[in-house]
């Protein structure tokens, strides 16, 4: 399931009691549910209201249109809105999801202008985009805060395009994340209550310095799996040392992890194949829509996370996965030769 979609569906999902407990719970931490997180004190600072208006100006609207016969386009939606959050006069860092094989980016600023731009860099592991626009920015760059030391129970700030005011909201654990389209994050920044502005925006430390990247809204924000929704934001620190990678070459240097091109979902403990990236490396190896996949390489894993850990085990792309999969009640090997996502992403020519 992509992003978008899965958000829409935890959206309405959520009921008003929820609200209202999740409300009660950030007016008293000590209802929060326990966490196993480290024992270092949180930072439990409030914001006072002209830092929560000041903000406003370091985040800008990110609208894109993907280019229309696109896989993106199908999973995604040709047209998609965000948040980015401002790092330089030209520069703006969002999340990667909206910039997936985009024709046309354009910028919305605090002031009212609308700015042409094109993606500068975009990094599936990280989950992170950047964005460079054909003019300076009227807004306020944003520094960059350390996101390891964003712990549970530390409250923090959110911001999203065309809200007044960055609203405050609790650090409720740091857990991995999985997503289905092979994305694995080992400590996600998880906060509630949860809000619905949430795609590219800015999460800041209580002095008002980006730790995070908004993502999703989640139904599992909570360490002890208690049903608790929230949002799911990527940690800051990903991006430093790859940032001035992505400014000049689109990309990361370095080993690329392995990318299968599938999608899974996990129902009742199976990992089930729902989508497959046409003429990904998953699809010309055989692999079908309701396959069950069992092991990578003899090795039984319990989740998605575990799953994608075992690959990533195997090599960088361009290695050899062995997959055990279930089709139609009959146990097969299935040898999977791993690729670069990059490269099978559509590319515009830029501004």
């Amino acid at each position: 399931m992509n992003p978008a979609m899965h958000a829409r569906i935890l959206q309405r999902n959520t009921s008003m009691l929820w609200l209202l407990v999740l409300a009660a719970a950030l007016a008293w931490p000590s209802a929060l549910p326990a966490t196993t997180e480290s024992s270092a004190p949180a930072d439990t600072r409030t914001a006072g209201p002209s830092l929560l208006r000041e903000l406003v100006g370091t985040v800008v609207g990110v609208r894109t249109t993907a280019m229309s016969d696109s896989e993106a386009a199908a999973s995604l939606g040709a047209r998609r809105m965000g948040s980015g959050a401002i790092l330089d006069p030209t520069t703006v860092l969002t999340i990667g999801y909206l910039l997936l094989e985009a024709e046309t980016v354009e910028i919305l600023t605090e002031s009212g202008k609308t700015i042409p731009a094109s993606v500068a860099g975009y990094d599936h592991e990280s989950g992170l985009g950047i964005v460079r626009t054909a003019v300076p920015l009227d807004g306020t760059p944003l520094q960059l805060g350390d996101s390891d030391e964003i712990e549970a129970s530390a409250r923090v700030l959110t911001l999203g395009h065309g809200e007044p005011a960055a609203t405050e909201l609790i650090v409720i654990s740091r857990k991995a994340f999985a997503g289905g389209w092979e994305y694995l994050l080992d400590r996600a920044i998880f906060t509630f209550p949860p809000v619905n502005n949430w795609s590219g925006a800015a999460l800041m430390s209580s002095d008002g310095k980006l730790v995070g990247v908004g993502s999703l809204i989640v139904n599992d924000a909570a360490d002890d799996r208690s049903g608790v929704p929230g949002n799911m934001f990527v940690p800051v620190n990903l991006i430093k040392p790859i940032l001035a990678d992505l400014l000049s070459k689109g990309r990361r240097d370095g080993p690329v992890q392995p990318w299968l091109g599938l999608t899974t979902e996990n129902v009742r403990g199976n990992l089930i194949v729902s989508r497959l990236t046409r003429d990904g490396p998953a699809e010309k190896a055989g692999l079908a829509v309701g396959d069950i996949i069992v092991a990578v390489d003899d090795k039984r894993f319990a989740d998605q996370a575990e799953f994608y850990r075992h690959i990533r085990q195997v090599g960088p792309a361009g290695s050899t996965i062995g997959l055990k999969v279930l089709h139609e009640g009959a146990l097969r090997d299935v040898s999977v030769r791993s690729a670069d996502r990059a490269d099978h992403l559509r590319k515009p020519g830029g501004i």
